[in-house]
C-alpha cells in the first residue's frame, strides 16, 4: 500500500489489509512516523516517542501474521495508536503537564492502554494534554503548546489536545483520550476528527492521573479520537468493561452500529443552551447533519431545553459533589505548598511552573462551599434535566447539540469568556454517550462539526448515527497545509 492510502485509512481496514498480507505492520507504522515528524514540529502534539519500539513491535506482529491463520490474530493486529500524557504507558512520561511530575515514567500501563495493546495495537508515543486535565488548551511548562494542523494560530483544544492533533494531521490511528467536560470531543472537534464520550462508567480509568474517584469514575469517561468513524465501535470494545479496580464500571451493552434502522429513530435538533449565542457556521453543520440524517429516513424534531442555560453550574456543582477529598489545589501543590494568588503575580512575570488556567481553577474550585445551598440545588436540577432528556430521547432518539459555539479559537482567546465549553461539559455529569462528528471545513479551512448524544448505554445508536454523517458529509478532511 502507498503511504497515502496507509494515512487515509481506518484501523478497521487496515487490519484487513496487513490479514490479507497486501501490507505489512511495519509499512503502517513506518508511514505514520513519517507523518508525525512531518508535522509535529509545528503542532507539538507528539511529546514523548517510541518509535524504535514500535518498529521492533511491528516487525515481531509480521512475522506472527505469517505463522497463524488470520482469524486468530488480534483485532488490532499491527494497527499504530497514541495516548495522552495522564494515561500511564509503561515506560513513558506520565507528567499530566505538572512540573512537579515532569521526572515521572510509569512502570505500568493503565487498563484502556494494556488493553489496546492485548488486542495488537502498537504504541508510538504519548501527547501533550493541559495542566492536570483541566482546561481546554493543551498547555503546559512541561511540553509547552500545542497547534492546531489546521491553523497554528488556534487552539488544538484540551485536555486530549495532542491526541486530536496528532490524530487530525494524520500521524495516528487511533488516539486514547479522557474526557470530564469535553477533553475528547473538544479536541476531536477542532481538529476534524471524530471522538466518542461513553456512557459514564463504560470504560475504566484506572491508570489516569489526577485518579477518578468516587462519582468521577463516571463523570471521567476514557475513550476514542479517530479519523474514520468505523473505528470507534472496535476501539471501544476492546477498552470497555469492569476491570475489577474501579468501583463505578457498568458491564457494556454494545451492538452493531450498521444494524441500526435510521428510519425508526428520532433526531431532536437542540441548537444552543441559551447562554452563549453559536457561529452561524456551526448552527448551518448542525442544520446539515439534521438534514442528512432526515435524508437517510431519520425523523427530525427541533426542541428547546430552557435548563441547558445552567449547564455550567450544573457541572460545576455535580463535579464538586461527586468528587474526593483531594482538591485541585492539592493536585496542583503536589505535596508541597501552593499560594495561588502569589502564584498568579509570577504568572504576570513570566515566573511561574504552573498555567495561569490552573491557578483560577484553584480559586474558583472554592465557590460551591461559598455557596453550598445554591449548589445543591444545582445538584437536583441535573439529575432533573438528566430525566427530562432520557425521556425525550427514549431508546430511539438522538439530540443533535453544538460541539461548541464556534470553530476552534485562537490561542489563549477562550481565557476572555472561559466558560464556552458547558456545551460538552453538561454530558459528562448527566453520564450520557456523545459521538463528535466532522462536518466539513468552513470557508477558512478550520473545522466544522457537531455532537450526537442519546441515553444511557446507546453508545451503539450514536456510533450509527455518525457513520451515516460520515457517509454524507465526508467525514475526516486531512490538513490541506500537510496534504497525504
Amino acid at each position: 500500500m502507498r503511504p497515502e492510502r496507509i494515512l487515509s485509512s481506518s484501523a478497521v481496514a487496515l487490519a484487513a489489509a496487513i490479514r490479507r498480507r497486501e501490507t505489512t505492520a511495519r509499512e503502517v507504522v513506518e508511514a505514520h512516523i513519517a507523518r508525525i515528524r512531518r508535522v509535529n514540529p509545528t503542532i507539538n502534539a507528539l511529546v514523548r516517542d517510541r518509535f524504535d519500539d514500535a518498529l521492533g513491535e511491528a516487525r515481531i506482529a509480521d512475522e506472527k501474521t505469517g505463522s497463524v491463520h488470520p482469524d486468530d490474530l488480534p483485532p488490532l493486529h499491527g494497527i499504530p495508536f497514541t495516548t495522552k500524557d495522564a494515561l500511564r504507558a509503561a515506560g513513558m512520561p506520565n507528567t499530566s503537564g505538572l512540573w512537579a511530575r515532569r521526572g515521572v515514567i510509569a512502570s505500568k500501563d493503565a487498563t484502556a492502554v494494556k488493553r489496546l495493546k492485548d488486542a495488537g495495537a502498537i504504541l508510538l508515543g504519548v501527547t501533550n494534554i493541559s495542566e492536570l486535565c483541566m482546561w481546554m488548551e493543551s498547555n503546559n511548562k512541561v511540553w509547552g503548546r500545542t497547534n492546531n494542523p489546521y491553523d497554528p494560530t488556534r487552539t488544538a483544544g484540551g485536555s486530549s489536545g495532542g491526541e486530536g492533533a496528532i490524530v487530525g494531521a494524520g500521524g495516528s490511528v487511533l488516539g486514547l483520550g479522557s474526557d470530564v467536560g469535553g477533553s475528547i470531543r473538544m479536541p476531536a472537534f477542532f481538529n476534524g476528527a471524530f471522538g466518542h464520550k461513553p456512557t459514564g462508567g463504560l470504560v475504566p480509568n484506572t491508570g489516569h492521573y489526577p485518579a477518578a474517584e468516587r462519582l468521577h469514575q463516571r463523570y471521567v469517561t476514557t475513550g476514542p479520537i479517530v479519523r474514520r468513524a468505523e473505528d470507534l465501535m472496535p476501539f471501544l470494545r476492546v477498552v470497555a468493561g469492569p476491570d475489577g479496580i474501579e468501583e463505578h464500571n457498568i458491564e457494556p451493552r454494545l451492538g452493531d452500529p450498521g444494524k441500526i434502522d435510521l428510519s425508526k429513530i428520532t433526531v431532536y435538533v437542540v441548537p444552543d443552551n441559551g447562554l452563549f449565542a453559536v457561529d452561524r457556521r456551526m448552527a448551518a453543520a448542525q442544520q446539515r447533519a439534521a438534514r442528512a440524517l432526515e435524508a437517510a429516513g431519520a425523523r427530525i424534531e427541533h426542541r428547546r431545553i430552557p435548563a441547558l442555560k445552567r449547564s455550567l453550574e450544573i457541572w460545576s456543582a455535580m463535579l464538586h459533589d461527586g468528587g474526593g477529598d483531594e482538591t485541585f489545589a492539592e493536585l496542583m501543590a503536589a505535596g508541597g505548598q501552593l499560594h495561588p494568588l502569589r502564584e498568579l503575580g509570577k504568572v504576570a512575570l513570566g515566573r511561574s511552573r504552573y498555567t495561569l488556567p490552573g491557578l483560577l481553577l484553584c480559586l474558583l474550585e472554592r465557590v460551591p462551599d461559598l455557596m453550598a445551598e445554591r449548589s445543591k440545588k444545582s445538584v437536583l436540577l441535573g439529575h432533573e434535566l438528566r430525566v427530562e432528556i432520557e425521556s425525550m430521547l427514549g431508546d430511539d432518539g438522538v439530540m443533535l447539540f453544538p460541539s461548541y459555539p464556534t470553530v476552534a479559537p485562537r490561542h489563549h482567546a477562550p481565557l476572555l469568556v472561559p466558560f464556552k465549553w458547558s456545551y460538552t461539559a453538561i454530558f459528562n455529569v448527566l453520564e450520557l454517550p456523545v459521538t463528535q462528528v466532522p462536518m466539513g471545513l468552513d470557508e477558512r479551512g478550520v473545522p466544522l462539526g457537531v455532537q450526537i448524544a442519546a441515553s444511557n448505554q446507546r453508545d451503539t445508536l450514536t456510533i450509527a448515527a455518525a457513520l451515516e454523517l460520515e457517509r454524507a458529509a465526508g467525514g475526516w478532511t486531512p490538513p490541506p497545509r500537510w496534504p497525504l
